[in-house]
């Protein structure tokens, strides 16, 4: 991801996740984070057609990582983009040198659920009342040794 994708994505965003979408600011904030020597974060973006239908996010930290986001235009879901995207983001979290991934995701979105555990992650609690507004509690969900579980294939970041 890129500074002249944000628009892009930021209306993505908004479509996917009204209630409690990013803004523009929390974008350009995490790619501050995503150049250089001391690089901490990977963003990336899905593009067909010439427009963004997905992009997803990591922050590393230590011997850990956080998929951050992970988003796929309703037109694309369904196609296997999810599964390319979380691919690159383990081989990031590899790149990082984590030895665990965390992620949170609504306890109602069951298709995501299902994805993470395709992958190897496991539920290891709740976030009560994490999603605002709708007091909606999050799963929150973990991945040892990322690197095992990387499906090898790979979209261009």
């Amino acid at each position: 991801m890129r500074w002249w994708d944000i628009d892009p994505v930021l209306e993505l965003e908004r479509d996917l996740f009204p209630e409690d979408a990013w803004s523009r600011g929390m974008f350009w904030s995490e790619l501050a984070h995503a150049r250089g020597a001391e690089a901490s974060r990977r963003y990336l973006v899905a593009e067909s057609g010439g427009r963004v239908v997905g992009y997803a996010g990591l922050v590393a930290s230590g011997d850990q990582a956080d998929v951050q986001t992970i988003a796929v235009a309703r037109d694309q879901q369904g196609t296997g983009l999810g599964g390319r995207l979380l691919t690159e983001l383990l081989g990031a979290a590899t790149a990082f040198e984590a030895r665990e991934v965390l992620l949170e995701c609504r306890v109602d979105n069951i298709r995501a659920q299902k994805l993470y555990e395709r992958f190897g992650f496991e539920p290891i609690g709740f976030r009560r009342g994490y999603y605002q507004p709708g007091n909606v509690d999050a799963l929150v969900m973990r991945l040892t040794d990322p690197s095992s579980s990387v499906q090898g294939t790979e979209i261009n970041g």
